[in-house]
């Protein structure tokens, strides 16, 4: 048969002079192997001194590189050439040796725990006798493992992790926090320049009313001075006429016509027309239709003499 179609393990079993001797070997080793705080030198030598009486006849390498690659069928296997071989009290003896060495600093970690309970239930022996046999052998009682599935065990046993998942989280907190700020004074400043806008509207409409309003009174205040020059000019051309008339003969139609513009004699036709709008404009009746129907009657007046000298004037020059 072909070496090649061996295991490891295999191939040193046939290589073995005692293979209970090898199969308890790679029992205890896979327990040391699971032992924490321990270097591999102090491994070997554990090992060395627990199978000091032991007739395999080879060397601990192999069987701990095979205990190293956890290699579950030659436990199994190994196992099996133990409670074939073996009585129940042999058994019980590679159980108190698995213990031993699994206990000897007093911790017993979480994967010897379980191997234990597998080497316990692979060898035949029940629970309870387990229990009893660890009891006596370190003084305290075989506890219920931890459950490695549950957050408290890993906060526990690594909570350098948790560290870093609670600096992860706090980070990406950080992150949306200041996500929120920033899209929170991003909306600040929206409304800010919007109220920016309006404001500057506001101010705009305000300046053009108040533009129109000086505007308009800009216009008011011209209206007025024109009136009052227009009056001033037909004061004026009243009084050269009252003056004329006690100095001179009654004047002709056209004179008095111009008198009755403000115009003196030898005005032009432009003279006329412009005289005309301001004099219309100075005393439409419409300007009057708040005063009483006697100061509308005598605005009617005004401008129909007025409109008269006008028309006569316009006809004659």
């Amino acid at each position: 048969m072909s070496m090649a179609r061996f295991s490891p393990f295999e191939l040193v079993l046939l290589n073995s002079r005692s293979q209970v001797d090898t199969a308890t070997l790679l029992l205890l080793a896979w327990v040391l192997v699971h032992r924490q705080h321990v270097s591999e030198g102090q491994r070997r030598r554990r090992l060395a001194q627990v199978t000091a009486q032991f007739r395999h006849g080879h060397e601990l390498s192999p069987v701990m590189s095979i205990a190293y690659s956890q290699d579950l069928q030659a436990i199994q296997l190994a196992a099996e050439i133990l409670r074939k071989e073996c009585s129940q009290e042999r058994s019980l003896s590679v159980l108190h040796q698995a213990i031993t060495v699994a206990t000897d600093d007093g911790d017993l970690s979480l994967a010897n725990h379980y191997i234990l309970r597998f080497l316990a239930d692979l060898l035949n022996v029940t629970p309870t006798t387990l229990s009893t046999l660890f009891y006596e052998l370190t003084g305290r009682p075989l506890a219920s493992p931890e459950d490695p599935s549950r957050d408290a065990y890993w906060q526990q046993h690594n909570p350098g992790y948790f560290s870093q998942k609670a600096r992860e989280a706090a980070a990406e907190q950080q992150a949306r926090d200041e996500a929120a700020q920033q899209a929170h004074q991003k909306n600040q400043q929206r409304e800010q320049k919007k109220q920016r806008k309006q404001q500057e509207k506001q101010r705009q409409q305000e300046e053009a009313q108040a533009r129109q309003e000086r505007e308009r009174q800009q216009r008011d205040e011209q209206n007025r001075e024109r009136a009052q020059q227009d009056r001033s000019r037909y004061e004026r051309a009243q009084g050269e006429r009252r003056q004329w008339q006690r100095t001179s003969p009654p004047p002709d139609r056209s004179t008095r016509a111009l008198a009755v513009l403000g115009l003196p004699p030898g005005a032009s036709r432009s003279d006329i027309r412009l005289a005309y709008r301001r004099m219309a404009q100075l005393h439409h009746p419409d300007r009057f239709f708040t005063e009483s129907e006697h100061q509308v009657a005598l605005a009617s007046a005004r401008f129909q003499r007025i409109k008269n000298a006008y028309d006569y004037l316009m006809q004659t020059y």
